[in-house]
């Protein structure tokens, strides 16, 4: 059952009004921030960063395998200089797409990213680490279309006032 938001002029919503949609983690409050939208921003972020860390550490491992497997240094090399241009780029991407819905040609492209933001995901937990500074992740863009479908439903429903059965009949000649 789809979630009906309340308006500030009415308690009721009607069948048609336009509902927010869920963020993950957040659901439906960061409409108004209310149940614990804050908390959950800051627990979240700082969940985000630890978790960041404790993938660190687990890299640390993986390095160190490498170099005791005396595969040569060229490898050890390549797996640092592998993870820190996909958490870049996995970051910079992740940052990129919590503002603005990618079109058909970046929707391909992204899903040929997804081997880099697996291997990046330091990157893709602080890009979400840092957006949480400043508001849930996708708060803005997810804002910016509920008002424009708000603002689109207002519209609709203003040219539709009055009572049709009572207008006149235009007459044809």
């Amino acid at each position: 059952m789809p979630h009906r938001s309340k308006t500030p002029e009415n308690s009721a919503p009607t069948a048609h009004e336009p509902a927010p949609e869920p963020l993950r983690f957040y659901g439906t409050t960061w409409v108004d921030h209310s149940g614990g939208y804050v908390l959950r921003r800051v627990g979240l972020g700082v969940g985000a960063v630890l978790a960041a860390a404790a993938g660190a550490f687990v890299l640390r491992f993986a390095y160190q395998g490498v170099v005791v497997a005396d595969i040569g240094s060229w490898a050890s090399v390549l797996l640092v200089v592998a993870f820190a241009v996909c958490s870049a780029m996995a970051f910079a991407r992740t940052l990129t797409f919590y503002g603005r819905r990618p079109d058909e040609r970046e929707a391909s492209a992204e899903s040929s990213m997804h081997s880099i933001r697996i291997i990046g995901f330091i990157g893709v937990l602080l890009a979400y680490a840092l957006r949480t500074c400043v508001e849930a992740p996708g708060e803005r863009l997810h804002r910016a279309e509920y008002e424009e479908a708000q603002a689109r439903h207002a519209r609709q429903r203003q040219s539709r006032t009055g009572n049709p059965a009572a207008r006149k009949k235009k007459r044809r000649r």
